[in-house]
């Protein structure tokens, strides 16, 4: 047997609505007719709007590869919801440009350094490009 600390927020609102109507129900003897036919009316628009509360949907499915999103409301989006779902992709550009100067700074620097030891070496740039010294290179070794 289920206690009423065991039952869940929604069985317990339940319960205490029958309840509440075994109550109200014991003492429409002594009510009019207009008067009852009101607290009929008042009953049917409660539980109309209980449904309508408990039952809201998904009003689209988004997909998009293989993921799928459900989207609520009328399916327009205001601008911040745009601009919020635009800020990955322009972090993601933003990234990518920063690597790509980074990248390019740095093989720059590396050219630079090989450029300076070139020119300043005993050696004219000439001697590098010849087959014959780089034979003698490997034949030092």
């Amino acid at each position: 047997m289920t206690t009423t600390t065991q039952l869940t927020q929604s069985q317990q609102q339940d319960l205490f609505g029958r309840r509440v109507a075994a109550h109200l129900a014991a003492g429409t003897t002594e009510i009019s007719h207009d008067i009852s036919e009101r607290l009929r009316a008042a009953r049917v628009q409660a539980l109309a709007r209980r449904k309508q509360i408990q039952f809201v949907t998904a009003s689209s499915v988004v997909t998009s590869g293989g993921a799928a999103a459900l989207g609520f409301g009328d399916g327009r989006q205001s601008l911040w919801n745009r601009i919020a779902s635009a800020l990955p992709l322009i972090a993601l550009a933003a990234g990518l440009i920063l690597i790509h100067t980074i990248e390019n700074d740095r093989r720059a620097s590396e050219v630079a350094e090989v450029d300076t030891a070139l020119l300043t070496d005993d050696l004219p740039p000439d001697a590098y490009a010849d087959s014959g010294f780089v034979q003698f290179l490997k034949s030092r070794d």
